[in-house]
């Protein structure tokens, strides 16, 4: 797994540890499962709910009714087929084989299927979308399923990617220069250092000289009956499987999958499909790769090791193990980094498959300062030595198995109400990796039984087989400059040997089990209650808070909460508004009340709960949630965000030291220096539009931080905290009364302070230079006065939609000059009604001009066209169905009736979205066009690579 992906994935996998869950019923109505005592050979259950068959031609298919999103399908075309299959005049083609497919089918000729999925408010991107890697090639729909015809001719769509893609020669030539658009958008830093590490990491392997992007050259002129090829030996049947899961039913949709795919014709002669794996070696092998626009430096220590078998009992009971010693390492690593001392920005262990899935793999990363390779590598390996001379402690162990249950309890609790899509992952991985299918139930009968049973010993164990001496491989990311000297292999080496056994003492876990707050609050109480529509519920507490209530059922354990006041840190001098602005991030590190902030995550062990301050411009407030069963401790810890904040000297230092390691060489990146250069522009160079860099950190300071802090939460009049989830209100009452009730309140009669920053008027143009590889990026912000009501919001929100498709017909698609164009609008209330619409892409250089021409010309034409009512049903199609979709999440209900207080609008105004898509029409986006594609009032910002 790339280090990138390995890296999102645990951030994902620790933050649903750290969640927990909530207390569960009994779900089997007093039975036991089969997995309770089930042997560890036994292979595991499969969830009932899921068909799985194999057709005669070898195609395999999943199908799941899942009920939410609600009229929502999750389609999947899977195919074992990517670039490691290639041969060595098609590296490249198994990727635009995957364009190909939506370029033109024998059902959907040309462009028909964006057609046909924008009919259907589908859009190509977030619902429709398709990735190649070295392994496979998967295809995703998210389609309606309010109409049974949807369904069939989605399936169609699939069908005709397996085996019916066209491959016009017009479109070839046209994709072509569409994927190198691609190819170049990964330019830069990164892509130079993966080209130094993968031929080490896959040195001997055929994955070595196979990147997914392929090559440029054969991009370019590979013969078309090369790319043919790739498809008739590669996409057919026995290498496929079809998944479908979402709001149906399942014996339909099965009979419409065999309909659709059991006449794909097998080849008389398949090419056989090699598996592919990279040499075992002894030892260590080191790579050291320097870049000039390299940003950050890390160390990584990565290990091989033999590939276990998931489909079996004990093969699970492992890999909770697994994870538990990574959860307990890096919980190790996080104390580290919050010390005086750190010797690392950020500490990371995982496990799991490697890139050719023929092993696995298993990894210490570390972020560090630019001078911190070995001092990072010597705290990532000691660490891991302290284990396996002293192991964990039994009360580390406990809370993350604590931790570990709440999450299975929640997960089943949420069972009913789990998004299709994370489904439909779910079977992509049995289908590739064979991991098991069981239902959560099962999982949490299995979680139950061996947390139960696995011991320090087991855990422990891993610190020996998780770093033996051999397949081990040792990474290095730096940045190439004058004076700064990276360790060479002789360093690294003596670096690691001396980790291993240097002196080292036990581990200490200290734990503050007292309550959270040292005292109950005197309740304040409810003096006043307002029925509001769709169901909200508005009281107002004796201190001045108002609290606005909104049950729902989309989930059956979660509540989410927004908090906010006018004010700020407009409210704060010039002199103090950098300390004033970061406020909200420096104190909550130091935790609350006597907590510090590692304590206070060890208390919090089996709680779902979390509570983020902020402070903006013109507004302060927090945002968190929490499970039903956790609500009160939510409450109390807003109540301590309130009123116990708490300035932490050590944490203070070290954030400050590791943001200004993080910025140290962030101009060397061309993206930084053009985003910068943005901003600056957009900002006109005012005072509180200036980016973040070493020289703005110095101007931090935790007095002032913790002075405006504690002045913007020192009065609660005035707040509206809008909660959203599974609640009962008389439930919920007393602990609103207890908790929110009880936070000072001054009665301040004070709002936001207008501190003058506008964005520009007329027209400005400026250029930057910077970079090595032929990459040029554009933005072009229109920008200007706005009306401000739902109406105006809708139609620069259309008139953005229909624009972006004319310019990604136009820039991408004819003239191949770019991968991705965007154009996003923008608009604010205060401090002044104003709006901006960015039209962003990247592009070659030498093309640059001619582009930015013809994006003009789209722009004017924009001016004059008029939607026809086919047109404008698509337009008012996707907004309904993004709607739809939406109105069923917790957090954008939260975020919207939280809005709609803010800008004094009715809360209806929320649900009255779909009656504002009906009354838009088509003079509605001409007129936006008109007003808001000012050609005498954008910014351009341009950057070009350096002159050679």
């Amino acid at each position: 797994m790339p280090r990138q992906q390995r890296v999102q994935t645990w951030v994902l996998a620790v933050a649903i540890v750290a969640a927990g869950g909530l207390a569960l019923g009994a779900r089997q109505n007093g039975v036991a499962s089969p997995v309770a005592s089930a042997p560890l050979s036994q292979q595991m259950p499969v969830d009932p709910q899921v068909a799985i068959g194999t057709l005669d031609n070898g195609l395999r298919y999943y199908v799941r009714a899942n009920k939410k999103p609600e009229q929502r399908a999750e389609l999947r075309l899977v195919v074992r087929a990517g670039s490691v299959l290639e041969d060595d005049d098609q590296q490249g083609l198994a990727h635009l084989v995957e364009h190909m497919a939506f370029e033109g089918t024998q059902h959907f000729p040309k462009q028909n299927i964006q057609a046909f999925l924008a009919s259907l408010g589908v859009g190509m991107g977030p619902d429709a979308n398709a990735a190649t890697s070295y392994n496979e090639t998967v295809y995703r729909l998210k389609v309606p399923t309010d109409q049974p015809a949807i369904l069939d001719r989605s399936l169609l769509i699939l069908e005709d990617w397996a085996h019916n893609v066209s491959f016009d020669p017009a479109g070839i030539e046209k994709e072509r220069a569409v994927v190198l658009e691609e190819w170049r958008l990964r330019l830069g830093a990164g892509a130079r250092t993966r080209d130094k590490e993968l031929p080490v990491l896959l040195g001997g392997s055929r994955y070595a000289d196979r990147a997914p992007i392929g090559k440029p050259e054969i991009i370019q002129n590979a013969p078309a009956e090369r790319l043919k090829q790739f498809y008739a030996d590669w996409y057919r049947p026995d290498l496929m499987a079809v998944i479908a899961v979402g709001d149906f039913d399942r014996t339909t949709m099965e009979n419409l999958i065999k309909g659709h795919f059991s006449s794909l014709p097998e080849p008389a002669s398949p090419r056989p499909r090699p598996t592919y794996d990279v040499p075992d070696h002894p030892g260590t092998i080191y790579s050291i790769a320097t870049d000039k626009e390299t940003t950050t430096t890390s160390v990584e220590v990565q290990t091989l090791l033999p590939l276990h078998d998931q489909s079996t009992v004990g093969g699970y009971r492992q890999k909770i193990v697994d994870r538990l010693f990574a959860g307990l390492l890096n919980g190790r690593y996080a104390e580290l980094a919050q010390k005086a001392d750190a010797p690392f920005i950020a500490g990371l262990a995982d496990s799991g498959f490697f890139l050719t899935r023929t092993k696995e793999e298993a990894s210490l990363t570390a972020l560090v300062k630019e001078d911190g390779v070995m001092g990072g590598l010597d705290a990532l390996l000691g660490e891991a030595e302290r284990v396996s001379r002293f192991g964990f402690t039994s009360t580390e162990l406990d809370r993350l198995k604590q931790n570990t249950l709440r999450a299975y309890e929640r997960a089943v609790a949420e069972s009913d109400t789990r998004e299709s899509d994370s489904r439909a992952d779910e079977f992509i991985r049995n289908y590739l990796e064979r991991e098991s299918l069981p239902t959560i139930d099962d999982e949490y009968t299995l979680q139950k039984r061996f947390l139960s049973q696995i011991t320090l010993a087991d855990v422990n164990k891993l610190a020996k087989d998780w770093f033996p001496d051999r397949d081990r491989f040792v990474i290095v990311s730096a940045p190439e400059k004058t004076g700064l000297a990276v360790p060479d292999e002789k360093t690294l080496a003596a670096t690691m040997k001396a980790a291993l056994t240097k002196d080292l003492k036990p581990y200490v876990d200290a734990v503050d089990a007292e309550p959270l707050l040292d005292r109950t609050p005197t309740p304040g109480t409810v003096v006043s209650t307002e029925a509001k529509a769709d169901d909200i519920t508005e009281w107002t507490l004796s201190n001045g808070v108002k609290v606005v209530l909104k049950p729902t059922t989309f989930k059956e354990d979660e509540i989410v909460f927004r908090a906010t006041r006018a004010g700020g840190s407009s409210l704060a001098s010039d002199q103090d508004f950098i300390p004033a602005s970061v406020a909200a991030q420096v104190i909550p590190s130091g935790g609350a009340g006597r907590f510090s902030d590692v304590d206070l995550r060890k208390r919090l062990t089996g709680k779902v709960v979390s509570v983020t301050p902020f402070i903006h411009e013109l507004d302060e407030g927090m945002s968190g949630s929490s499970s039903t069963k956790d609500v009160e401790t939510l409450f109390q810890l807003i109540y301590m965000r309130f009123t116990e904040p708490r300035a932490d000297p050590t944490i203070f230092t070290v954030m400050t030291t590791q943001v200004k390691s993080l910025l140290a060489n962030q101009m060397a990146s061309p993206d930084a220096a053009f985003a910068q250069l943005l901003m600056t522009t957009l900002g006109q160079n005012h005072l509180r539009r200036q980016p973040t860099t070493p020289a703005t950190i110095d101007a931090w300071n935790l007095a002032k931080s913790m002075a405006f802090y504690q002045d913007r939460f020192a009065d609660a009049s005035g707040f509206t905290f809008v909660l959203v989830g599974h609640f009962d209100l008389p439930a919920l009452k007393p602990l609103v009364e207890r908790y929110l009730g009880a936070l000072p309140s001054l009665h301040r009669q004070e709002t936001w302070k207008d501190v003058g920053a506008r964005l520009p008027r007329g027209v400005i143009e400026k250029t930057i230079e910077k970079g090595i590889e032929p990459k040029s990026q554009v933005a072009i912000v229109f920008t200007g006065p706005f009306e401000y009501d739902q109406m105006h919001r809708v139609a620069i929100k259309a008139m953005a939609l229909v624009l972006q498709s004319r310019l990604s017909a136009a820039i991408r698609q004819d003239l191949g000059g770019t991968y991705s164009i965007t154009a996003s609008p923008a608009v604010q209330r205060i401090p002044a009604p104003e709006y901006s619409l960015s039209i962003q892409w990247a592009c070659d250089p030498q093309r640059t001009e001619a582009l930015i021409a013809r994006v003009f010309q789209e722009v004017e034409s924009m001016k004059a066209l008029m939607l026809n009512d086919r047109q404008m049903t698509v337009v008012k199609e996707a907004f309904t169905r993004e709607f739809e979709a939406n109105s069923q999440q917790n957090g954008y209900l939260a975020g919207q009736i939280a809005l709609a207080y803010q800008d004094g609008e009715d809360v209806a105004s929320v649900w009255d979205l779909p009656r504002a898509y009906e009354r838009l029409d088509a003079a509605m986006i001409q007129q936006a066009a008109q007003t808001y594609l000012n050609a005498a009032n954008y910014v351009k910002v341009t950057l070009f690579p350096e002159k050679k």
